[in-house]
């Protein structure tokens, strides 16, 4: 495709194939217009975007302009940036946002919905694969709930990178296929001091087979809406899970299995890579496993299962990254409630959330072995090892992607003394002036144990490392990397947004070129808003 022929350009656009079959088979809320309200018995609502002055592409996705069919050419031309600022609608574009509640820090919600999220509907792409189009910050709908519905530059950085750092990470998500500027100042209080300030605005467009939420379910459940209730979940059956029969009481149950089991996959990649969500609520989970709506998140550079990335919730840390496995349970127990009108019995429900934490247990072990490089996880020696370890991470500042990914460098040799063998983990601790006798003497310890340990399973080191350093990532979408791509961002420099985007396209891979993004926190990231805590402002 010529970059000059913009006949081919609207051409490779307007050639999207929509197929609305979330408006087409769902009850629709009959009133059409954009005022807050209490929308009763509906899926969603029919919504526009704002329209806004001047558009700017900042990034895309080659990837996933490539699901979606579309030419880099397409991505970089002006009818691009206003299609998917939302300025202008492509036929078969259909807009709306969805209704659903939820609950928040474990508090029922009520009525929560996409309050800056607008469908502009779902395609299906030339290998028969289905994927929603949704704008982030295109303005209020419905479900704003006294917001603007609008998002920031800071913000929509981060969900864009994130979003994609994640799926080369091997952890299920949505995707993000642009990042755009509207030309416009959105006022945000970061930190809900009392402090506002006029930030850029910004669009991004996420990408996913489904948006579909736990939380969408509750609602309907919650209002005694049962018929509606039933439309979704077959609906949800039909579309998401066409290899599920048709609807009865034992293919629900078998439906709900399946979120249990997709949602302990999803926890423990976020554990593998130190993934800390932030904003667990159960408006945020989606009901196929993917990580959904990049907040405040956070990743966990020094290993500390109490932290949490979210302000709001720093004093209680119930989305502490220790505690993400059991936040997922409860929330499962939600939509458990939530569905239980259609099935009426208690105990199988219980069964599958039991599922839950059998399939995580399992998935745990596995993936503690393949980090550490061994063949499979063997209970009767590795829980006690795994434990240790836990132990040791937390002895000093320990930064877990550098330990994780520095373990496959030790060499085991006769008689090494303490110092020679922690030596390949040094550039893992951030004050390893710290390091006392008596931690070395712990540290030695798990580590002489560890490699007796993969002693016996006779792997090669060029084979250990092979599967160590496929598991274990080198580059992650560091706090403090995201603060320095949004800080030049906002001064109109886009270059870092597009060069973290590519790096974190071979998380796995050693990049020499790219050292510097491997590098642990500085300390002047240490204590920094945007490095070490956010808040839920956009």
């Amino acid at each position: 495709m010529k970059a000059d022929n913009p006949r081919q350009l609207a051409k490779s656009l307007t050639s999207l194939n929509f197929d609305n079959r979330f408006v087409r088979e769902l009850p629709a809320d009959p009133d059409s217009s954009n005022q807050l309200r209490q929308v009763h018995r509906a899926c969603y609502s029919r919504v526009w975007p704002t329209q806004v002055a001047a558009p700017q592409l900042v990034a895309y996705a080659a990837e996933v302009a490539e699901l979606l069919n579309l030419e880099p050419a397409a991505c970089e031309s002006e009818e691009f940036a206003q299609i998917f600022v939302g300025n202008r609608l492509l036929p078969g574009m259909d807009p709306y946002a969805c209704c659903y509640g939820g609950h928040q820090f474990g508090n029922w919600a009520g009525q929560l919905g996409d309050g800056r999220a607008i469908n502009l509907g779902e395609i299906i792409n030339q290998q028969g694969q289905r994927w929603a189009l949704q704008l982030k910050g295109a303005g209020p709908t419905p479900y704003a709930r006294r917001a603007d519905g609008l998002a920031v530059l800071r913000s929509s950085v981060r969900e864009f990178l994130c979003s994609e750092a994640m799926h080369h990470l091997g952890v299920p998500t949505t995707r993000a296929l642009s990042l755009l500027l509207t030309g416009e100042l959105v006022t945000r209080d970061m930190f809900y001091d009392g402090h506002p300030k006029e930030e850029p605005g910004a669009v991004v467009c996420r990408v996913a087979p489904s948006f579909t939420r736990f939380g969408s379910f509750q609602i309907f459940t919650w209002r005694n809406e049962i018929e509606q209730l039933r439309q979704l979940v077959d609906y949800t059956l039909r579309t998401d899970f066409p290899h599920l029969a048709g609807p009865s009481i034992g293919v629900y149950l078998q439906w709900f299995e399946e979120i249990c089991r997709s949602t302990a996959t999803m926890i423990v990649h976020w554990m593998r890579v130190g993934f800390v969500h932030g904003v667990m609520n159960t408006d945020n989970m989606s009901i196929l496993g993917l990580t959904i709506d990049y907040g405040p998140y956070g990743w966990l550079e020094d290993y500390n299962p109490d932290w949490t990335p979210n302000t709001t919730d720093a004093p209680g840390g119930r989305y502490r990254f220790g505690n993400q496995p059991q936040v997922a349970l409860w929330n499962l127990a939600q939509l458990a409630n939530a569905i239980y009108p259609l099935i009426g019995q208690t105990e199988p429900l219980e069964a599958a959330l039991q599922l839950y934490g059998v399939c995580y247990k399992q998935g745990w072990q596995e993936m503690m072995a393949q980090k550490l490089g061994l063949k499979k996880f063997e209970p009767a020696t590795d829980l006690a090892l795994s434990d240790e370890l836990e132990k040791v991470l937390r002895l000093v500042e320990t930064d877990m992607t550098i330990f994780y990914r520095k373990l496959v460098d030790l060499v085991p040799q006769d008689d090494q003394d303490d110092d020679s063998l922690i030596a390949p983990l040094l550039d893992a601790y951030y004050q390893p002036e710290e390091l006392t006798d008596s931690h070395k003497r712990q540290i030695s310890a798990w580590l002489r144990t560890y490699l007796k340990r993969l002693a016996q399973d006779g792997l090669s080191s060029a084979e250990r490392r092979k599967r160590m350093n496929a598991v274990n990532p080198k580059y992650v979408l560091r706090n403090y990397l995201a603060q320095l791509a949004i800080d030049k961002a906002e001064a109109g420099d886009y270059s870092l947004v597009n060069d973290l985007l590519q790096v974190m396209r071979h998380p796995y891979a050693e990049q020499p070129e790219n050292e510097e993004f491997a590098r642990k926190r500085p300390e002047w990231a240490r204590h920094r808003a945007g490095c070490s805590m956010l808040s839920c402002s956009s």
